[in-house]
């Protein structure tokens, strides 16, 4: 995606809960280690964004705080209007809202929720962007969040999530995977670098004309030291089973070698894909530590 060179920015997304005291601990952690902004996800089983937010938020000064990404059929536009403004004052205007459409359907059911058309969870995610900006932008809405307008982080790879991410998001957020073609709902596969890089192409159409261009995001799934390189292509070959040892290697989703060489990696994604932002799972934060020292400010 053309545009100018943004400087790196880096999260860590806390899967992990743990107990109260341990999952304050490990944001205080990610705060030392250089992390830019503490993630939080929308799945069942795993602890609920808002409040681990707030507790992060507590125990943190400098990292932003963020959604990674809401599950948008899970939420009612006004109540996630007031949870969004309440959790940006609580973190003294730290909070970036992250949202998408949803892809797990075992989910919606265990909810009780309807789980439409991959078009129908589309429109859905369309109306809540309008209406919680509606709600955020209304002066006479309580309560005010700090931050005027709020950050939107809009994740997803199809053309229509996309189209309005390029109209609405400060940072679109690419997971590099997509429906794995006959498994169950919300099974997943990579789509290949050069498929990544023809939707983030598209992304750049869709948003030319904008003062400024979104941030673009990606989620690695894997972070390996040199040593473990053939482990880990092992592991991320059921999410690849067509691509090249090459590909997977090229791939955002992986990183494997010394600081130096993944730092030099994510380089290169920069410059190939327009990724400057990039979020590793709570796993892997000590282990790409390291990589940050690297790259701040480069």
């Amino acid at each position: 995606m053309p545009g100018p060179v943004r400087p790196f920015r880096f999260g860590v997304n806390m899967l992990d809960f743990g107990s109260g005291p341990q999952f304050r601990q490990r944001c205080r952690r990610a705060e030392e280690q250089g992390y830019d902004i503490i993630h939080v996800p929308d799945h069942l089983g795993m602890c609920a964004p808002f409040p681990a937010l707030v507790a992060a938020a507590e125990v943190t000064e400098r990292p932003r705080l963020g959604t990674f990404v809401l599950n948008a059929g899970f939420w009612n536009p006004a109540l996630l209007a007031r949870e969004t403004a309440t959790l940006d004052q609580l973190s003294g205007g730290r909070f970036e809202l992250g949202l998408g459409a949803g892809y797990v359907k075992a989910e919606h059911d265990a909810a009780g929720l309807p789980f439409a058309s991959p078009g129908g969870r589309v429109d859905h995610l369309e109306q809540v962007v309008a209406e919680v900006t509606r709600l955020l932008a209304d002066p006479g809405h309580t309560p005010r969040p700090v931050q005027e307008p709020l950050p939107l982080l809009i994740g997803g790879n199809g053309d229509r999530v996309l189209r309005l991410a390029a109209r609405t998001a400060a940072v679109v957020a690419f997971t590099g995977a997509q429906q794995a073609p006959g498994q169950p709902e919300g099974a997943m596969r990579l789509i290949t670098p050069a498929e990544l890089e023809q939707r983030t192409a598209a992304l750049g159409a869709f948003a030319e004309g904008r003062a400024e261009p979104p941030e673009l995001n990606f989620l690695v799934q894997r972070v390996v030291s040199a040593t473990g390189l053939r482990a880990a292509l092992e592991e991320l070959r059921p999410y690849g089973p067509a691509m090249s040892n090459e590909e997977l290697l090229e791939h955002p989703a992986l990183l494997a070698g010394t600081p130096r060489q993944m730092a030099e990696r994510l380089r290169a994604h920069r410059e190939r894909f327009g990724l400057s932002y990039f979020t590793v799972m709570d796993s892997a934060m000590d282990d790409f530590a390291p990589v940050i020292e690297e790259l701040h400010g480069g």
